[in-house]
């Protein structure tokens, strides 16, 4: 593909993908993983041809891509749906098989699934079921997923579950297919129903990590569209200026966290209220040397004050996810009671 894409009508499903995939950039791999072979094939064909893509494509496709989410809403999938769909594409012969596989008791699909879900999100759900069953799914997913369940997992019901684990018997096929199907039913169903609601979850992590002109852009361009979309991606995103909702302990935690040059750097940009917050939690003498370095630095490049603040909202989930800190999104659910 020769000179510069400029519209996204001029490219197919493989090649969207493909500038999808490389404006999210190696910080996104993970996505990758959800891709079988066959596309990943497709779709690295793709990125190997397309050449240059101007930034008015890549903006178009990121806003159609949000939009249609938006609209679509949640999808709820079933067995005799997936057979009717094959029937369409593929051999009768061929489709009995795929479906075989699916409804078959070959754990791998629904295990490879659950390898796939967040370690909170399936402990918040293996929480409530029988020690016992716990013990069948996590012997069944992959060691270093089942750790991080257990680790979420309350420390009493944890220990239980690894105890059953370490006596358990060869279990029974017929068992094993009702976990299956429970599973299956109970839980990854849900999971589905609340796709609108992850969709947009998503979208807010990726504009997390823009730049704030590109952010601004995305964002400015997308209201045009879908306004309610914007609204709700911008109501879910954690910006730097939402570390003023931090208590004292949490403020002063992030401190001993983040780098001096970087915390001067950022606080270069912010607010004054922001500014006071942080100045309020150091002692005099460091809260001086801070205002002095500060000042020491001279006019600064918006692109590096907007890395280092970038730099400290994720110090800050980083923190949240080990539970040292507590942060807020900006919704008014999300305030403390004292």
């Amino acid at each position: 593909m020769s000179g510069t894409l400029t519209a996204a009508s001029e490219l197919k499903g493989a090649q969207k993908a493909a500038v999808f995939l490389l404006a999210l950039g190696e910080g996104h791999a993970n996505i990758w993983e959800h891709l079988d072979e066959e596309e990943i094939k497709e779709i690295s064909h793709a990125m190997s041809t397309l050449g240059n893509v101007h930034s008015s494509c890549v903006e178009e496709l990121v806003v159609e891509f949000v939009g249609r989410m938006s609209t679509t809403g949640s999808v709820m999938g079933s067995y005799e749906q997936t057979q009717k769909l094959l029937q369409q594409i593929l051999p009768s012969d061929k489709v009995d098989q795929i479906m075989e596989e699916i409804r078959g008791p070959a754990g791998r699909t629904m295990w490879d699934k659950l390898g796939n879900v967040s370690e909170q999100t399936l402990a918040n759900y293996l929480k409530n079921e029988y020690p016992q069953t716990v013990a069948v799914v996590l012997s069944k997913v992959r060691p270093d997923h089942a750790s991080r369940v257990l680790g979420t997992l309350p420390e009493d019901f944890a220990l239980e579950c690894v105890n059953r684990m370490l006596h358990m018997e060869p279990i029974q096929r017929d068992i094993l297919e009702k976990i299956e199907d429970t599973l299956r039913i109970e839980f990854m169903s849900n999971l589905a129903r609340t796709s609108k609601r992850d969709s947009h979850e998503m979208m807010a992590e990726i504009f997390n990590n823009f730049d704030r002109q590109t952010e601004n852009r995305f964002l400015g361009a997308l209201e045009e569209r879908n306004r309610e979309s914007a609204e709700r991606i911008r109501s879910l995103m954690f910006v730097f200026e939402d570390l003023k909702k931090l208590d004292p302990g949490g403020v002063q935690t992030l401190l001993r966290a983040v780098e001096k040059d970087q915390l001067a750097l950022a606080l270069k940009g912010a607010s004054d209220e922001l500014r006071n917050l942080f100045f309020s939690n150091m002692s005099e003498r460091a809260g001086k040397i801070m205002k002095d370095d500060m000042a020491n630095m001279g006019p600064v490049r918006l692109r590096d004050v907007d890395a280092a603040q970038s730099g400290m909202v994720q110090v800050a989930k980083d923190l949240a996810s080990k539970g040292e800190i507590m942060l807020a999104d900006g919704g008014r659910d999300d305030e403390l009671i004292y």
